[in-house]
């Protein structure tokens, strides 16, 4: 009998690798590249624009300003030294001035574009998570993953992603 237990758990044994190999290859795992959605989905590359049409004009603004700050900076380096005490102090009250109102301007100017940057990336993490949510019920898909160190290409499923994407925006 303890003969008859011992061949019986030799023989379970010996095909538990056989089973479990059996179960991996049964198992459907696919990857998507976030940063590549966020670079070449359509919305992205569409949210990208909008967002340059945005900021284009403070973006100009700052650069003036900049430039203005430079401007005054180098003529103070240049004739400093000839100046009177006075103009000079108040070329040098007028720099500082100048550089703290363009660094409050550049402050709010990231500020204000990484929030509108965020906007956008979480609306286009939206509609991709819903594509991959299709791609995963119609493929049979048992997982996904993002943001891994390291996969195999054949694993990769971005170019899917992002062709649901755009067919999607063909579709509205």
């Amino acid at each position: 009998m303890k003969r008859t237990i011992a061949t019986l758990l030799v023989a379970l044994m010996a095909s538990l690798p056989l089973s479990c190999a059996l179960a991996v290859e049964q198992l459907k795992i696919g990857y998507v590249n976030t940063q590549r959605l966020f670079r070449d989905a359509p919305a992205a590359v569409r949210a990208a624009k909008k967002i340059e049409q945005e900021f284009a004009k403070r973006d100009q603004d700052l650069q003036r300003l900049a430039k203005q700050v430079q401007g005054l900076q180098e003529s103070l380096e240049k004739g400093g030294p000839t100046m009177a005490e006075s103009e000079r102090r108040a070329k040098e009250k007028d720099l500082a001035e100048l550089s703290r109102e363009f660094q409050r301007k550049q402050r709010e100017f990231r500020e204000d574009l990484n929030l509108r940057q965020n906007e956008e990336n979480a609306a286009i993490i939206e509609k991709a998570n819903k594509a991959i949510k299709q791609l995963a019920d119609s493929e049979k898909y048992d997982l996904i993953v993002q943001d891994v160190v390291w996969v195999s290409p054949r694993l990769d499923m971005t170019e899917k992603v992002i062709k649901a994407l755009s067919d999607a925006k063909d579709t509205k």
